[in-house]
């Protein structure tokens, strides 16, 4: 086994052909010459040779099965299979031999059902592709010490069997090539033979086992405390869970009953029955679909979405190891090969640095785009009104940016220390940030916690095909980019014209410069994009932007889930020296503003610390964000006239004001980038559909580019956004139809039931309904159990990357 685990020469991932992907569809064609055709001629019966050999030495060790010779199987089809047609012909070849020679067929299904019943399987059951309640530093360190120093494997455990075989590139490359109907009829052909029943009886024994086990965390997350104060029915939900456990129980005692042999059974046994296990599944999901309704009410924290996402992987493999063991063949097949891809994916991704950072900034991007708050600030317009609006709020913030931008130039002439330096501009930047909030304006580019929820909201909007949500997610991007181009506008067109009075006044009020004309030179020299790192700076503002939108849903958050406000209200000392009118004013506005202040106030503080931090690290660091600037640039050009009584040169000014364009731009493009990569995170979009949005956004601005600079005549509309920019929310519960809430037994007979509108004679008609016989309640107790399987094996989602987050 511990050689196993190591990649031989053949572990590489292979240069595939021009038309094969790992993502190759069943009927991908591809091109071959001549001398490709004729190779394959020439390997087809060699390689027939070697699986004719290999399959006599599995039938001979059918009973005494050898993981070297499964190995080797495995390296024989994996030869040259380089892409997905030279893959598939080569299983469909081993298929073939398999169903022409029934012995081979049955040695095969009896040496791997040994072969697997050598191991430990619960584990490879419960724990492959669940994700850890451990944090993300503690997985980190013990990734890095695995790489370091790796750990013994357990000879004993099938987990290190899959991690042998299905953790390497070539693996996982050979079995995403393969098609699924390939699977599918290598699973028909597997059939145990008389006399070895025991094989499967010992392989149905450890999934029970694991059932067990998997119900039992299921029950530890869902009667979690912290959990059952976001249930809306808090006892209600706890009996689902309590009773999935009375349910599991139950279905694994019937189940082990029939596994014993008719007379050792003491009296006839009911039928195993698991309909039951997967409506009370169904209503978890229901309810947790309901704490996601209403988190903007409850809020949530990162534990909390950690354990609804393990809670969901859980039940999903719950259902996925009750299927198989269903009576439904056809459902049955189809579990076995939807379990083999879900492990094999997840031993694969198991020690990937790569996944543990996807997974983890996966659940972060989940949590931002469910708690964006209801209140505060918002970027998005869809009408000429709230157009207007955003220009009057951006107006007002460029009201004190002006003298923000003022107070800082005449800091940089106080004889302070670094320290000094950083906190002075920090506070500058954070409370005039805070003032600017508080008064009801705004600073152009910032992207809230709102902009991602809203555009999650957007891709959760639009069902179905992909192409229809990037259509609907295109006009929200317009709409998001020509209210930040207003919003830009108000700040500068403000900005501006209050930086020049202030340096005219200065001059003439008092007689000298704002600044130097050094300072005011540097100024102009800051702006330049060309002798300057002001794009490199201008990107630093843009991350700053997007993270004190985190800042801003972390604090809206924490307001919601820790109840601030009620504290607050609730407060003896505020309570003795405040009114209540006073005292509910004050709270109300803590509780709706909280986010706001914090991130605009932090803000600040990276603002007006990053030059300071670059100069004690010695490295190259400051900011430039499109308001500042363009108050720096007239501060800059008028004072140079103050000083020298002449204007700088034409060029000059043509290339700072250049600049100044191109540092909004930059500061929108990357912190909008990071808030859109947040929500398509969070929606588990792929990195190469971003592809597909980016050309739809180039196209609409080449088609119909004043989409992008002033409202369209007829707004967009959005279900679940505003036209001001707020999330509309439904947050009204999900109910179980035909299921009791409190996870009772569904019932089998037509029982009277209390109605809003019982006093209707049709209703009554239905209430005095005649009771079914024995022999319809059976038939309507079949019909439901088919049912609810089905329903819950075309559930099951493909994982193409392991542990994939629910939707």
């Amino acid at each position: 086994m511990t050689n196993l685990s190591q990649p031989n020469n053949q572990d590489t991932l292979p240069n595939a052909t021009p038309n094969a992907t790992p993502n190759a569809t069943p009927n991908a064609t591809h091109s071959y010459d001549a001398a490709d055709m004729a190779d394959q001629l020439k390997v087809m019966p060699t390689l027939e040779a070697r699986l004719t050999t290999i399959l006599n030495e599995i039938n001979a060790l059918r009973d005494f099965p050898q993981v070297t010779l499964f190995k080797q199987l495995l390296d024989t089809l994996r030869n040259r299979a380089d892409d997905a047609t030279t893959a598939n012909e080569q299983m469909a070849l081993f298929i073939r031999l398999l169903r022409g020679n029934r012995v081979w067929a049955e040695g095969f299904c009896v040496f791997m059902l040994t072969l697997i019943n050598r191991y430990r399987q619960v584990s490879l059951y419960t724990d492959l592709g669940i994700l850890s309640d451990a944090g993300f530093t503690s997985q980190f360190f013990d990734l890095v010490g695995e790489k370091l120093l790796p750990s013994v494997p357990d000879d004993r455990d099938l987990i290190a069997l899959f991690n042998a075989f299905f953790a390497t590139p070539k693996t996982r490359y050979w079995v995403r090539l393969i098609n699924e109907r390939r699977w599918i009829e290598l699973i028909l052909i597997l059939k145990v033979p008389a006399g070895k029943e025991a094989l499967v009886q010992a392989l149905e024994a450890n999934v029970l086992k694991a059932i067990t086990i998997l119900t039992a965390r299921i029950n530890g997350i869902g009667l979690n405390a912290d959990l059952i104060k976001a249930f809306p029915n808090p006892i209600d939900n706890q009996d689902t869970f309590i009773a999935l456990n009375r349910e599991v129980a139950e279905f694994v005692s019937q189940y082990q009953l029939s596994m014993q042999p008719g007379d050792e059974q003491a009296m006839p046994q009911p039928e195993v029955d698991s309909s039951q296990i997967l409506v009370l599944t169904d209503q978890a999901r229901t309810m947790m679909q309901n704490i996601r309704r209403r988190i903007h009410r409850t809020g949530i924290t990162v534990r909390t979405t950690n354990m609804l996402v393990r809670l969901e992987q859980s039940l999903q493999r719950l259902e996925l190891l009750v299927s198989l063991l269903s009576d439904n063949d056809h459902i049955k097949k189809k579990t076995i090969i939807e379990l083999i891809n879900t492990l094999y994916e997840d031993s694969y991704h198991r020690s990937s640095f790569r996944y543990l950072f996807g997974i983890n900034t996966a659940l972060l991007s989940r949590r931002v785009t469910e708690t964006a708050s209801k209140v505060g600030e918002h970027y998005i317009s869809t009408d000429k009104a709230g157009y207007r609006r955003m220009y009057k709020k951006a107006a007002l913030g460029g009201l004190l940016i002006g003298f923000m931008a003022t107070l800082k130039i005449l800091g940089k002439s106080l004889p302070l220390a670094p320290f000094g330096v950083a906190f002075l501009n920090s506070m500058i930047y954070g409370l005039g940030f805070v003032a600017i909030h508080i008064i009801g304006g705004t600073v152009a580019t910032k992207q809230p916690a709102m902009t991602a929820a809203a555009i999650a909201s957007t891709i959760s909007e639009v069902k179905g095909r992909k192409a229809a949500q990037f259509t609907k997610l295109t006009e929200l991007v317009v709409d998001i980019m020509r209210t930040q181009f207003i919003a830009i506008m108000g700040n500068i067109s403000i900005a501006m014209p209050i930086a020049l009075l202030i340096s005219s006044m200065w001059l003439y009020g008092l007689g000298r410069p704002l600044t130097s004309e050094a300072s005011a030179e540097h100024l102009l020299h800051d702006l330049n994009p060309f002798t300057s790192l002001a794009i490199f700076h201008a990107a630093i503002a843009g991350v700053y932007l997007y993270i004190s939108g985190l800042i801003a849903g972390y604090y809206d958050n924490l307001a919601v889930h820790n109840k601030i406000g009620e504290r607050i209200r609730n407060h003896p000392t505020l309570k003795r020296m405040m009114t209540p009118v006073t005292l509910l004013r004050f709270s109300d506005f803590i509780e709706r503003n909280l986010g706001a202040i914090m991130s605009n106030f932090l803000f600040g503080c990276f603002l007006g610390s990053t030059a300071t931090i670059g100069y004690i690290f010695g490295l190259p660091l400051d900011i430039r964000h499109i308001a500042f600037a363009s108050a720096n640039f007239i501060h800059g050009i008028f004072n140079i006239y103050a000083n020298t009584g002449e204007f700088p040169e034409i060029g000059i000014i043509l290339v700072s004001l250049f600049g100044v364009m191109v540092i909004g731009m930059i500061n929108l493009l990357v912190s909008f980038s990071l808030a859109l990569m947040t929500a398509l995170r969070a929606r588990n979009v792929k990195v190469f559909e971003w592809k597909f949005l980016f050309e739809l956004v180039t196209s609409h601005l080449m088609t119909q580019p004043s989409d992008f600079f002033i409202p369209r005549k007829q707004p967009m509309n959005y279900a679940l956004i505003d036209s001001d920019g707020n999330i509309i929310y439904d947050d009204k519960p999900i109910a179980n139809d035909g299921k009791n809430n409190k996870g009772h037994k569904t019932a089998l007979t037509s029982q009277p039931e209390e109605h809003p509108h019982a006093s209707t004679p049709h209703i009554d008609n239905i209430s005095h309904t005649e009771k079914l016989t024995d022999e319809e309640i059976a038939e309507k107790k079949q019909a439901i159990k088919e049912k609810v399987v089905q329903k819950a094996v075309d559930n099951i989602i493909p994982n193409d990357t392991a542990s994939k987050l629910p939707k």
